[in-house]
């Protein structure tokens, strides 16, 4: 099989105004976790627009797109949640209005992430007009909730065996990189109890807030002590949230509560984790609790499906087929070695790999960097890359099945 990948880049080149046109209206839609609807619907006529053999939304409201009949099946995934826009002041341009100039898309969304979604539908676009269909099914996926809960589209998605491909490539953004990894996360909660009292007299109290003093001192110095891994990096913890209950102003708190924010390296688990916190001193003094908190916050459709805030590690070999087929297609694209790393941050893969095993790699348009920031941008340049790339990726990756 000989692969034109100049002709693909040419394709790509020639639809940058249509993705950039694509990405703006995304942007466009305000589509923050569980309201991502009307971005879905258009999400869903573009891909009309563009020729995609089959398309689905399900009943969580994520959106597929399908391109090809063949026997080896390919996914490539972007979640099309955006976070908030925080304190508009931090902003120079109206974070649904955005901006373009030649080089950069500015607005919420544009590397986080529909501006992969936008890379995506068009290559589905190339596929079709240079003849690129082979024994492949390309199925695009446009997924919700995942910045609510990173990886429960995916859960559901394999659970309900909606889609088994045979890998997957996440389009979060990785400045044209290829990511193989990232750490896992977990959300845990960690719980003191006392006496309430008249503030007058604490003596006849039980202060659950100086109860957990000592907690967060330890924490702080368990976070320096936590398991490193030569490629993903070191595990880390902190603590992200403080609560308390009490009868009023004028008294002893009776309740005191902290969420941790716990990075997972390789080989940690969501039992290590929390033995580590459970085996602290002053938890066992204070006899607080430790759990994972749940997540069950339905989906724009109703949807709901309650999974634990454990997201796992997940890491792909640097030989394996998947990885090898990005590369061997960025070099033939760009005439170039890729650079191989991973993202800080987390993505679906931790339901994908971390969860099922199914091999993920990523490439997106867009900066790590520019994710939950005001001014959020990406570039023009990212956007057409990323296109030739998954345009190009499938048959790369036959090419390793031939005889």
């Amino acid at each position: 099989m000989n692969i034109d990948f100049q002709q693909i880049l040419n394709q790509a080149e020639k639809y940058r105004p249509e993705i950039s046109r694509f990405l703006r209206d995304m942007i466009a839609i305000p589509s923050e976790s569980t309201q991502e609807e009307l971005a879905i619907l258009r999400i869903k006529k573009e891909m009309e627009k563009v020729g995609f053999d089959k398309i689905e939304i399900d009943e969580m409201g994520n959106i597929y797109g399908t391109i090809g009949h063949g026997s080896h099946v390919i996914a490539m995934d972007a979640h099309i949640d955006t976070v908030g826009v925080g304190n508009l002041e931090n902003w120079n341009v109206d974070p649904y209005e955005g901006f373009e100039d030649d080089e950069i898309i500015m607005g919420r969304g544009a590397s986080d992430q529909e501006g992969g979604m936008a890379s995506m539908v068009y290559a589905g676009k190339i596929i079709k007009d240079l003849g690129l269909e082979a024994d492949y099914t390309l199925v695009v996926t446009g997924t919700v909730q995942e910045e609510d809960c990173d990886g429960l589209c995916w859960q559901y998605i394999m659970d309900h065996k909606k889609l088994q491909p045979e890998f997957v490539v996440s389009t979060e953004p990785t400045s044209c990189r290829i990511y193989r990894g990232q750490r896992g996360r977990m959300e845990i909660k960690v719980t003191t109890s006392g006496i309430s009292a008249h503030g007058s007299a604490p003596e006849r109290g039980d202060n659950a807030i100086y109860k957990m003093a000592p907690i967060l001192l330890e924490l702080q110095e368990l976070n320096t002590r936590l398991a490193d891994h030569d490629f993903l990096g070191k595990g880390s913890l902190t603590v992200s949230e403080v609560f308390f209950t009490s009868p009023s102003r004028c008294a002893v708190a009776d309740g005191c509560s902290i969420s941790v924010d716990r990075r997972l390296t390789v080989g940690e688990t969501a039992e290590s984790a929390m033995d580590e916190i459970r085996k602290l001193p002053s938890v066992m003094a204070g006899k607080a609790m430790v759990e994972m908190y749940d997540y069950e916050r339905p989906s724009y459709t109703g949807f709901r499906y309650r999974t634990e805030a454990y997201f796992p590690t997940w890491l792909i070999e640097e030989d394996h087929v998947a990885t090898t087929s990005l590369i061997d297609a960025y070099k033939g694209l760009f005439n170039e070695e890729p650079v191989v790393d991973k993202w800080t941050f987390s993505t679906n893969g931790v339901a994908i790999m971390g969860k099922y095993g199914v091999p993920c790699i990523g490439f997106g348009p867009g900066a790590e960097e520019e994710a939950h920031a005001p001014n959020e941008k990406t570039w023009k340049d990212h956007l057409v890359k990323a296109a030739a790339m998954y345009a190009a990726i499938p048959l790369t990756y036959l090419k390793h099945f031939e005889v």
